[in-house]
């Protein structure tokens, strides 16, 4: 049996954009996605909280973003989840709720661009 693939696209979506919309879209049409998951994060280890909307507020917006695309879903599950929110936990207690899919991490670029830099200070220094 095949699983269901299953994007998670992580972020702190303060606010959500045309940008995640269409990535999402993309990946669905495109790479072979069945779905995909707009996981809000309460709390990004990268990001200073101040700064962030509250949780509630930004899970509603991606609900209304989304509210037209059958193969998205908004998801608090990481607000069940101890804080801050560390993706490598995350993925790990999704795959156990969840064995019956197979899931794929997205993420973005704010994000991506932090990965990276985390990655050169503790590779070369």
């Amino acid at each position: 049996m095949n699983k269901q693939k299953t994007g998670i696209f992580s972020g702190s979506f303060n606010p959500i954009h045309i940008g995640h919309l269409a990535l999402a879209n993309y990946l669905c049409e495109y790479e072979g996605l069945d779905e995909i998951w707009f996981m809000v994060s309460p709390q990004n280890p990268l990001k200073a909280q101040e700064k962030l909307w509250n949780d509630e507020l930004r899970l509603e917006l991606v609900k209304l973003s989304i509210s037209d695309y059958p193969r998205f879903q908004a998801s608090d599950f990481e607000f069940h989840l101890p804080r801050p929110s560390y993706s490598v936990y995350t993925l790990e207690k999704l795959r156990e709720a969840f064995p019956d899919r197979e899931f794929y991490f997205i993420i973005g670029s704010d994000n991506w661009e932090r990965f990276w830099i985390l990655v050169s200070v503790r590779t070369y220094h």
